[in-house]
């Protein structure tokens, strides 16, 4: 397997009032092409500010941080929005999804940034949602679907310009038991069929488990890590 991210020496501190407080501390971390991860630690102890930062939302104060061979922290603001929207799918634990917009809409907002036409975004919207299984809720609205639903329609969006990670901030964080486990089982899907790479803050301990790594974050720093056997199904 390949790496996919490079991480050396990473730093990220932010500044409040006088004082500047530092959220991580030399951070150094490989992620191979088709893993699951998971990052854990307590409120504080810097996991969302990571994620960020390799989703290409934040910048770090110095280090290396490479997407597939690709440099991101030299990059400008216009230069990273295309980036991310090229390379990165996106799950929120509130699935931040337009109540405006019917389901299939929601999901072809990250298309539109494309240069694809209308038929081949109706055909890539319609190929994730019968993947995540709502084909049958195209046309219904957030507020007409179950928080389990919301949550599959925001996964079927972070899939639909085939990211080459998927980026998740406590998925099943609002989600009632029978729904998370729906919710992860459908990620360990992704992961293991389409070989999708998939970084998860999580303050759950079975949603954890689902990853092949866990790393544990405590106050800005990398502590252990646990690694457990990858299937072989993934491509």
């Amino acid at each position: 397997m390949s790496v996919i991210v490079e991480i050396a020496n990473l730093r990220k501190s932010y500044r409040r009032g006088d004082q500047v407080v530092s959220v991580l501390e030399d951070i150094n971390l490989n992620l191979e092409r088709g893993e699951f991860v998971a990052l854990m630690g307590p409120s504080g102890s810097g996991k969302s500010t990571l994620l960020n930062l390799i989703a290409g939302i934040d910048t770090p104060d110095s280090g290396k941080l490479e997407i597939e061979g690709v440099d991101i922290t030299g990059m400008r603001e216009a230069q990273l929005a295309r980036w991310r929207a090229e390379h990165v799918g996106f799950i929120f634990q509130f699935y931040n999804l337009m109540p405006v917009l019917s389901a299939f809409e929601n999901i072809e907002l990250p298309l539109l940034l494309t240069r694809l036409t209308a038929r081949e975004r109706r055909e890539h919207v319609q190929l994730v949602l019968d993947l995540v299984g709502l084909a049958d809720r195209s046309d219904h609205y957030p507020s007409q679907l179950s928080g389990g639903q919301q949550q599959r329609v925001a996964i079927a969006r972070a899939l639909v310009s085939d990211p080459t990670i998927i980026v998740a901030d406590e998925p099943t964080g609002d989600l009632d038991r029978v729904s998370a486990r729906e919710i992860l089982d459908l990620m360990e899907s992704l992961n293991e069929r389409l070989n999708k790479t998939i970084i998860m803050v999580t303050h759950d301990h079975v949603a954890a488990q689902r990853a092949h790594v866990v790393r544990h974050l405590d106050k800005g720093v990398l502590t252990e890590q646990i690694e457990r056997p990858r299937p072989r199904g993934g491509a």
